[in-house]
């Protein structure tokens, strides 16, 4: 899971984001998909050139302790990077790379959450590309103020032809979208 702490997500947004991620694993329904898959993450939080941090290193959760032991870490996970730009096709490559230290799975799988297009870094379509080449889906949570403008941009650029994009309407819809988001990415591994 990678989330966007760039300039644009403030302190309350960042809380949502992180305590989001927590209460999505702690949902019932989705621990018992988390648990019955042996499902393995991460966390990394990403913003603009450089600015990439694996906050939460490769686990997998394979029982409710673990399930509660990664929403206690999520939900306490120091801010990463504050007054950045947006570059979402260095977070998507910095994602890349960590699969190699990721444990042995079936199905690999970024998740980007970001509210804005990238104003910095890497090109976002060539870094998406890449991801596909290497066999990997990246799946988007597009957290919208107004309208669907960045969810179309993340269906354009994004995601990947597999993937697919979950549109927040603004970030206190971030924890509904991010609980609908693994529920669906769970369905379509085991059924």
């Amino acid at each position: 899971m990678t989330i966007d702490v760039s300039n644009s997500i403030d302190p309350v947004e960042y809380r949502l984001q992180a305590d989001g991620m927590a209460d999505a694993v702690l949902d019932e329904e989705v621990s018992e998909a988390l648990i019955s898959g042996q499902v393995a993450v991460a966390v990394i939080q990403w913003s603009g050139v450089g600015r990439q941090e694996v906050s939460l290193p490769w686990r997998q959760l394979r029982s409710i302790a673990d399930v509660r032991g990664f929403a206690v870490d999520a939900r306490t996970m120091p801010r990463a990077f504050v007054q950045s730009d947006t570059a979402i096709g260095d977070a998507i490559l910095f994602a890349l790379d960590q699969f190699n230290d990721a444990p042995n799975c079936n199905r690999q799988v970024i998740d980007i959450s970001g509210d804005g297009t990238p104003n910095a870094g890497s090109d976002a379509r060539i870094a998406s590309r890449e991801a596909e080449q290497r066999g990997v889906t990246i799946n988007g949570i597009a957290n919208e103020s107004m309208g669907i403008a960045l969810t179309s941009y993340f269906n354009r650029s994004i995601i990947t032809r597999d993937g697919f994009v979950i549109t927040a309407r603004h970030h206190l819809d971030y924890p509904r979208a991010i609980r609908e988001k693994i529920l669906r990415e769970v369905s379509r591994i085991f059924g």
